[in-house]
């Protein structure tokens, strides 16, 4: 069966702003249906020009851009909540691939109904702007992640990022998250070798921080682990909007 928008079980989560009615029906006829997909499915690909338009349901992926070399480099990790294809929406195809990691379930949108958006309701189309510059914002913090930060502040940073958000969409159990990824998918993402990533991971598990092994991490010290990211432990959290 298909979940209805105004039975998302995404929408009663304190993190995605609340619809009206009004939005509620848009987005009912904005969606097309769903998908389910197994673990490695190539969701985008770059170069391509999908005709749909994805808001991610259950499940993890992973977003990535190939190189030149046939090589590919991590940009984020896509988690519930998260929307995909906009470059595909608006730049007429996408620059960097989406794949699956965990099996998937998606809300698929006809991205012809994008426009109908723009023009009936610029109050969504407002909401993809923030997600497009929230996008934008967590780029260039990668950046300066990169640039400035040694290996274990990164990695502190990036798991944080992902425990919070893990967090937000109830998907702990006390203090352990699903983390499906491979060692080289977050040292890609962090723009460090493997060797220095496992390494820094080993370090983490002796100080007693956190742990991460067979899909789970393990968050042990959540102080240590925000003084560690350079992050302030009692920041308050960032609501966004569910498309």
């Amino acid at each position: 069966m298909t979940t209805k928008c105004v039975n998302c079980p995404l929408r009663t989560l304190s993190i995605f702003d609340p619809l009206d009615e009004r939005e509620i029906g848009f987005m009912q006829k904005f969606k097309a249906g769903e998908l389910e997909v197994e673990p490695q499915t190539t969701l985008m690909m770059e170069g391509s020009n999908s005709p749909q338009l994805y808001t991610v349901l259950e499940g993890m992926g992973l977003r990535y851009k190939t190189l030149e070399t046939g090589d590919r480099t991590v940009i984020n990790f896509v988690l519930p909540g998260d929307f995909i294809g906009l470059q595909a929406g608006v730049m007429k195809e996408m620059q960097h691939s989406v794949e699956a990691t965990t099996e998937m379930k998606l809300c698929v949108f006809d991205r012809k109904m994008l426009w109908t958006m723009f023009r009936d309701h610029p109050e969504r189309a407002f909401d993809l702007t923030w997600i497009a510059a929230v996008e934008e914002h967590i780029l260039g913090e990668s950046l300066a992640i990169i640039g400035h930060l040694d290996g274990l502040a990164r990695i502190a940073r990036a798991f944080v990022r992902l425990f919070d958000r893990a967090a937000a969409l109830g998907m702990l159990q006390g203090a352990e998250m699903p983390l499906p990824y491979r060692q080289q998918d977050l040292a890609d993402s962090l723009g460090l070798s493997l060797v220095h990533t496992n390494k820094t991971l080993k370090i983490m598990r002796e100080k007693g921080i956190a742990e991460w092994r067979k899909g789970s991490l393990n968050i042990l010290d959540y102080k240590a682990m925000c003084e560690m990211a350079q992050l302030d432990v009692d920041r308050e959290p960032m609501t966004r909007p569910l498309i």
